[in-house]
This record gives C-alpha cells, structure tokens and sequence, in this order.
C-alpha cells in the first residue's frame, strides 16, 4: 500500500481519534496532519511494520501527548460535540438541548483532567484497548493505566457532582 492510498483510507478514522483525544476539532486536524507529515517521510520504514495504522495512531498519541501541545490540550473549547448517543432511559420524547448540555458538560470536564488521564480514557473507552496495551503506548505499567483511569474517572464524577449540586438559595 501506498503512502497515498494509506492516507486516504485512514484519514477519517485518524481525525476522529484524534478529535476524541483533543477535544478540538482544529487541534485534531493539526496533530494528524503533522504526523502524516512525518509518516509520509518514514512510509518505507512504517509500511513494513505489522500494522502501520497502529504504528500511525501510536504517532498520533504521541504528538498529542507531547510539551509542543500542552497549552493546546488545557485550553480545549469543544461546544456540544456528543461522544456518544445517550439512552434515553425514561422511554418518552427527549429535547435534543438536553443531550447537547450533557454533551457540552462532558467536554468541559474532560478538559480539565490531565493530558495522560485524558489518553487512557481515550485508549480505554474510545479505542478499547486492555490496560497492557495502553501501558505499552505510553511506556508505563499497567497499574500506572489503572491509577490514571481511577482518578480521571473520580474527577469526571466529582466535577459531575459539584455542577449538580444547587446552593441552598437557589432551592427555595
């Protein structure tokens, strides 16, 4: 396979997975579009691997991960994009405004986790990788995947919490 016939196969599952790992659609397209770069120079090399899309998507977690994004990845301003479909699990009509603020809140509190957290998150839920293979892609030992993947999750939850709870002059 070519570089070319690579790329254009590829291209959309890679800016979606790095959408999900950024939060920005923008920021998505300037990691992928930088690792294609770098990928279209090393083709040779990346196209004998066993897997270049997983050697591509390594590239992707790796750009995303690194010092020349963390101002980028703090200041993620992503506005209603859902990650999921949520269930409606009271069974009526729901108001679409109500799965966009969902959406939008969920945005907003995976931003403020860590870029690491963020990654295993990501590796975990949205790639459905195993914790060895997430410790593999970031160099780490599993129980370091599983620490980071409890305390995002914490977070997640607390910052869930405290947007739920409503002050005591508000309730009257």
């Amino acid at each position: 396979m070519t570089f070319e016939q690579f790329a254009l196969a590829r291209l959309p599952s890679l800016l979606r997975y790095a959408v999900v790992l950024t939060g920005d659609r923008d920021l998505a397209q300037d990691v992928v579009q930088e690792v294609l770069a770098r990928a279209q120079v090393r083709w040779k090399r990346i196209s004998d691997a066993d897997s270049p899309e997983a050697y591509v998507r390594r590239m992707v977690l790796n750009e995303y991960l690194s010092w020349r994004r963390s101002w980028a990845a703090r200041h993620v301003h992503a506005a209603g994009e859902r990650l999921i479909e949520l269930d409606d699990a009271r069974g009526g009509v729901r108001d679409h405004a109500d799965g966009v603020v969902e959406a939008d809140a969920l945005w907003h509190r995976l931003k403020t986790l860590g870029r690491k957290q963020r990654a295993v998150l990501v590796l975990r839920y949205y790639e459905q990788l195993d914790d060895d293979a997430i410790a593999d892609l970031l160099g780490c030992a599993p129980a370091t995947v599983r620490s980071h993947a409890s305390r995002a999750l914490r977070n997640l939850r607390l910052d869930r919490e405290s947007e739920q709870r409503v002050p005591a002059e508000e309730r009257l």
